[in-house]
């Protein structure tokens, strides 16, 4: 069993769909004698309960109509073994069923058979609680029989402020795409609650890991992910392709200044413009090309160019910047796009449209974000030649958050959150470039490639300029050498990992984006 987080992700983990996860159950049960995998589970979830809340004696869990009820019944039987108070709350029971699927129903009778409680309504009193629900596949229908008791009873777990464990998925998480058809949980998120993990949520995934745990949603329904194989070895599956990857500590190339010649100079580590920052008589946006370019500086550039947008004059008070004087500011005029790798769009307001073309048709290597993407996304011109970077062999990562994916693909915010990973990779399709759509599970996609969810980062990271941040982090990694892939999937899970840092280091204190910059130099 494996606590799945940034820290203790040494490799990478494949995460698999629905129907790719169905598929290896299925060859697995085979080769196993009937009920296996299913005690194998409910001993997991006992084992894992016992864990994470040693202490506890009364012990609730929900079970629904179908194989995670069942794995619900084994853990109970186990826990009540094991001498816990456990009663057990079966959706079936109220309705006055008695069908359950095989193995569900064998599970039952041992729970029967060790004692443990059946009842209607929930234990006045309970000091842990395990969600045994629904599992993959399912969803919460406000029309199906019994999905209100199944509410009812999620809420009070909600708010009972008792450690609860979900087994496999939590209840009414779409394990696909992170969408979850439990109210309550879409209130609490949007309410600003506490973290799930930080309010004791926890869930063991089953067999396979799945995307819908580690984005959009998911990673605060899920809380704190644990992982169980169930003691398949892999290497006897079928060949059956992951949905994404969960990114881990070997997707981060470190600087080369780490094994760099001794006899190395600035020139070796190559060079990043950073074109944004317009400034009007009503606005002044320099603060998110500082941003960036002290990131790029920090994150291993050997020199770092700063190309102030703005009309004539608006931006002469400022030449360099005080607390980085290292960087260099440059007109955008005088710029080497061609040898630079360029970093495009941070603060770049209505300015940005006047160099784009020349950017987007000249520099090689290309860090698209903010008003850089804003102003593509309603320029068909500005589209085309995007679009012909790939076919030249220049390297492009465009950076949005959900509204510019939405503005990029034609769609709403909404649409796009409601299958983050589909939206990447079609944003990867349509523009042939790599794309890390922002958000909760940050999502990298390439055409070509398996997109990668990233596994790090906390909501310190939602304050002005941690975009900024992270397109300087990017850049630099281009500039070391690494392809734009490569790049954009070390950049991200670094800049996740330095907020799990301070987070860590720091708790209660708030990260800044300036901060988070001068971090870069230190990422993991």
């Amino acid at each position: 069993m494996q606590k799945i987080s940034s820290a203790t992700l040494a490799s990478s983990q494949p995460l698999y769909s629905v129907a790719a996860t169905r598929q290896i159950e299925q060859h697995a049960a085979a080769g196993l004698p009937p009920h296996t995998l299913m005690q194998r589970a409910g001993l997991r979830i006992a084992r894992l309960s016992l864990a994470l809340a040693p202490h506890a004696q009364r012990i609730w869990i929900t079970c629904g109509p179908g194989n995670n009820g069942g794995d619900g019944f084994e853990a109970a039987m186990h826990l009540q073994q094991w001498g816990k108070t456990v009663v057990v709350t079966w959706t079936g029971l109220s309705a006055g069923k008695t069908t359950l699927p095989p193995d569900a129903l064998a599970s039952r009778e041992r729970a029967l058979a060790a004692g443990v409680a059946m009842a209607e309504q929930p234990p006045q009193d309970f000091d842990f609680c395990i969600d045994a629900l629904l599992g993959i596949g399912a969803t919460l229908n406000t029309g199906r029989a019994g999905s209100a008791r199944m509410t009812q009873w999620l809420e009070l777990m909600q708010v009972s402020g008792m450690p609860r464990l979900a087994v496999d998925v939590p209840t009414g998480l779409n394990a696909d795409t992170g969408q979850s058809t439990f109210s309550g949980a879409t209130k609490s998120i949007a309410g600003g609650a506490r973290s799930s993990a930080a309010a004791g949520t926890f869930t063991l995934s089953l067999l396979t890991l799945k995307p819908g745990l580690f984005t959009a949603q998911g990673r605060d329904c899920a809380g704190e992910v644990w992982f169980d194989d169930l003691g398949i070895d892999s290497s006897a599956l079928p060949t059956v392709m992951p949905a994404a990857w969960l990114t881990g500590h070997d997707r981060i190339t470190l600087p080369l200044r780490a094994t760099a010649a001794h006899a190395s100079h600035k020139g070796s580590f190559g060079d990043v413009a950073v074109l944004g920052g317009e400034s009007t008589p009503a606005s002044h946006m320099a603060g998110a090309a500082l941003l960036a370019a002290r990131a790029a500086l920090h994150a291993g550039a050997g020199r770092v160019y700063v190309a102030l947008l703005g009309k004539p004059g608006a931006n002469n008070s400022l030449t360099v910047d005080p607390t980085q004087p290292e960087l260099m500011f440059r007109s955008p005029e005088a710029l080497d796009l061609k040898s630079q790798v360029v970093v495009c769009g941070c603060g770049g307001g209505e300015a940005v449209k006047t160099v784009l073309a020349k950017v987007l048709s000249v520099a090689p290597r290309l860090v698209l974000d903010a008003d850089a993407l804003n102003a593509i996304a309603i320029d068909t011109q500005l589209q085309t030649l995007l679009k012909a970077r790939h076919a030249r062999g220049d390297a492009t990562v465009l950076t949005p958050h959900p509204l510019e994916a939405a503005r990029l693909a034609g769609l709403g915010a909404a649409e796009v959150q409601a299958n983050r990973l589909k939206a990447a990779e079609a944003l990867a399709a349509q523009y042939q470039a790599v794309v890390i759509l922002k958000g909760s599970g940050t999502v990298i996609a390439a055409p070509g490639e398996t997109s990668y969810i990233n596994a790090s980062g906390n909501a310190l990271l939602a304050t002005a300029g941690t975009g900024d941040v992270l397109a300087g982090m990017v850049g630099a990694s281009l500039a070391s050498g690494m392809g734009a892939f490569e790049a954009a999937c070390s950049a991200v899970f670094a800049h996740g990992r330095l907020a799990d840092d301070w987070l860590a280091k720091r708790p209660g204190q708030a990260l800044v984006a300036s901060d988070l910059a001068r971090g870069a130099i230190g990422r993991p």
